[in-house]
């Protein structure tokens, strides 16, 4: 399951435009003009993304979800939002988390390119 996860997760970044995979801190991070908007994280024990995201966005994720959603140590005071993906997640919310993360991260110009 873990490596479906992460074949899934890496598929979505991948497909954003000059999207990289880069290891870091022995996990894969994803990066756009060498900056960080997803990494795939399972120091707990479990398989999860974490991806840039407004207050805004990160709180209502939070009440809406919080089995699914925390806030990572680290970057979460930062606005960064963890996502749970080790139990069948639904994988179009995850992409729109991702996506989302992409367009605060990558230069004007590529997140213009995000639908």
């Amino acid at each position: 399951m873990a490596k479906t996860a992460t074949k899934r997760l890496r598929d979505i970044c991948l497909r954003l435009p000059r999207a990289i995979e880069k290891e870091t801190w022995g996990d894969p991070t994803y990066r756009v003009s060498n900056k960080i908007f997803a990494m795939e994280k399972r120091g707990d024990g479990r398989l999860s993304v974490w991806c840039k995201s407004t207050f805004d966005t990160r709180d209502m994720l939070l009440l809406s979800a919080p089995h699914q959603f925390f806030i990572p140590p680290y970057v979460g005071s930062k606005g960064w939002i963890g996502m749970r993906i080790d139990n069948d997640p639904d994988w179009r919310e995850v992409e729109s988390v991702v996506k989302q993360s992409y367009r605060l991260i990558a230069p004007k110009k590529l997140a213009r390119q995000i639908e």
